[in-house]
């Protein structure tokens, strides 16, 4: 039991918990930046969601898809895809006690590239710029789940 209460007042625990609050923020922060979309271009999903919209062949026409809506919502989307499994193995890295400069490199570079690619994802910039963050991300998460799987085979 005290070996987990170590694990947990670690530097590099500490470090992951606030890298993966700093992860977790942005990605709830693109369900608002979805409904701003939304509500300025008058673009809905559901029929429910026009009823201040007035007349009902009025709110029929709200109910479209908007090229804009899509892009956040596909970054939205991709977040999801990439940032609930940073969380879930870097937690599990975090516990095999890396060493705290090589972990806050792993951290830092997954913000980063997460980061980027919503800039990338929503300005738009030109590819491979969006691709290339998204990679890093994806090769930074490996990594991390690499150091998990080879800790645990030498139990």
């Amino acid at each position: 039991m005290t070996e987990v209460v170590h694990m947990i007042d670690s530097e590099v625990f500490m470090a992951f918990s606030t890298y993966a609050t700093i992860v977790i923020l942005k990605m709830m922060l693109m369900g608002p930046i979805t409904s701003y979309h939304r509500l300025t271009k008058k673009v809905f999903s559901n029929m429910e969601d026009t009823a201040l919209g007035g007349p009902a062949e009025d709110r029929k026409k709200m109910i479209r898809a908007d090229p804009d809506v899509e892009r956040v919502r596909r970054c939205h989307q991709n977040d999801l895809e990439n940032i609930i499994p940073f969380v879930v193995i870097g937690l599990l890295y975090a516990l095999t006690g890396p060493d705290l400069s090589i972990a806050l490199l792993h951290f830092r570079l997954f913000v980063g590239s997460r980061c980027f690619h919503t800039v990338a994802y929503l300005l738009p910039l030109p590819q491979p710029s969006r691709a290339l963050a998204w990679m890093v991300g994806m090769v930074t998460t490996f990594s991390m789940a690499y150091r998990v799987l080879t800790t645990a085979l030498f139990l």
